[in-house]
């Protein structure tokens, strides 16, 4: 029998060691990103105080297409960055959620930063 090894342990793995590293604080809280096969999903949020500060994706009401993709990805970072700004928040700290920098997590930081948040 062939044992496949647990891709999700893996990241989950790789996510725990950034998280000892990085912190979001209110002056500048973390952007986490989260990919699920179907939608991606962003937040940003204050650790010390435990909260949540903005969030969007894919599966949003007014969303209006696939979430599965880059050009949605992307549209989400700059959705998020206009959430964000519009309660004040201009830096952060990018928490690609043990996902490599690559395809739709660099599209939904580009997309953030195209929309101005600054990281």
């Amino acid at each position: 029998m062939v044992s496949k090894p647990d891709s999700n342990k893996a990241r989950l793995k790789r996510h725990a060691r950034v998280r000892g590293k990085i912190s979001g604080t209110s002056a500048c809280p973390r952007l986490n990103v989260f990919r699920s096969l179907h939608h991606i999903y962003a937040q940003v949020i204050d650790d010390v105080a435990g909260v949540t500060l903005v969030s969007a994706s894919s599966q949003d009401k007014d969303f209006g297409m696939a979430g599965g993709n880059c050009a949605a990805a992307r549209k989400v970072g700059q959705e998020l960055a206009r959430r964000a700004l519009e309660k004040g928040i201009q830096q952060v700290v990018f928490d690609r959620g043990g996902y490599v920098y690559h395809g739709r997590v660099k599209e939904l930081a580009e997309g953030a930063r195209e929309g101005g948040l600054k990281f």
